[in-house]
Formats: structure tokens, sequence, C-alpha cells
């Protein structure tokens, strides 16, 4: 799966000219929390803009100022100011595991997508991987859910997939982290048409271990 698969593509956006206050009511009213900040003659990404950026640029509630006079300053403030512009972005047509890679190295929320000409395209967020993350395991589909820990060598994985199919089982998903050594790694597999006895008996001699089993 590639990130245009899963990006946003109707973008809300805002201007590096515009007043932060304009930038907080797209905020509140679309009930976002990131607005990719565009340049509006050549549609390019220069910079983006998140509510943390809005709320750090807000006076203290310690100040002596009221509402009005908070307003008022806001409404000068422009965009350009707050935003961040060394901003990481991606291209749509990276996988999606790159974008989680991203986000989780430079302790990001979201990822703005662009072309090869910087040109703002979409944006990928937490929330957007998250959901890939429950499709890719199978989440919302009922089975047994199984966590082994196989061997790290080749063709292990197929022949036991192949046992669990021999058997009659339908894997809805699965995937592998890395194991407790290099010599093995962790896969977890949902499986539909087995009992949770039949499908021990069908995987016991491929793997090393049992780690977790359950009817989810």
């Amino acid at each position: 799966m590639l990130i245009k698969q899963i990006m946003t593509t109707n973008l809300f956006i805002t201007h590096p000219d515009s007043p932060v206050t304009d930038a907080q009511e797209i905020m509140r009213r679309e009930q976002i929390h990131h607005l990719p900040v565009v340049d509006k003659r050549s549609k390019k990404l220069v910079g983006i803009v998140t509510e943390k950026d809005l709320l750090y640029a807000a006076p203290s509630p310690a100040s002596t100022l009221n509402v009005y006079e908070i307003t008022r300053l806001l409404s000068e403030l422009r965009v350009e100011k707050v935003m961040t512009k060394k901003v990481i972005t991606a291209a749509p047509d990276e996988p999606i595991e790159n974008a989680a890679r991203y986000m989780a190295d430079q302790n990001i929320s979201c990822i703005p997508v662009v072309d090869t000409d910087g040109v703002a395209m979409g944006i990928v967020t937490e929330s957007d991987v998250f959901r890939v993350f429950i499709d890719f395991f199978g989440t919302r589909e009922r089975g047994i859910r199984m966590t082994v820990r196989v061997p790290e060598s080749k063709g292990e994985l197929a022949r036991l997939t192949k046992d669990i199919s021999n058997r009659g089982g339908n894997i809805v998903s699965l995937g592998t982290l890395p194991g407790t050594s290099a010599t093995n790694a962790m896969c977890i597999i949902k499986v539909e048409g087995l009992t949770e006895s039949e499908l021990v008996d069908a995987v016991t001699s491929d793997i090393l271990e049992i780690v977790d089993i359950r009817v989810v």
C-alpha cells in the first residue's frame, strides 16, 4: 500500500500572510490539528502550523490582557511567524511504512505529501496510520489470534502457512516482528475456520513457542 492510498487529499490549508486567528478558526471548525502552509502563487508547501504552535502563540493565561486585546493581537500575528518552516514531507508513491517511520523517528504526528515540484497534494496523520494498522491485523474480523516464535530461516513462514491451510484454516492476517535473538522471529497470525486446539496441532512442528493465543 502506498501513501497516496491513505492520505487525505481534501486539504485544508493556510497561507504565510494569513492571520493566526484564521488558522485557529479553520482548525476549530474542521476539528483538525495541522494546517499545511502553502504559497498563494506557486501552491508549494512552505511550512506547517499545528494546534500546539497556535497555543504557544497565544498570550499566557496569566496575562492582564482582556479577551478583546488578545484577539486583536492574534489577528495581527501572521502564520509565517509561528509555522515550522523545515517540514518533513513524503511523496505519494512511497510505501506507507515510510510515513510511519518518519513520524516515529522525528516525533511528529503528520506528514505533508508533495509532488516533485513541492506542491502540496495531501497529508498523512497518525490516525491514518492507525487505521492501516487495524486493517493489517484484521482487527475487525473474528478469529483466533496467535503469537508464535518461529525459526528465522528460509521457508519457515511458507511451511507454517501451508500447514494451517492444509488443515482448513483461513489466514486473516499475518505479520512478523523481531524475535528474542537473530535466530528467531515473532509471528502474529490470525486464523478463521479452525478451533484453538486444531490450530495448535497444525503449527506445533513449525514453531519454537506459542507466546499467546486467544479468540478475538
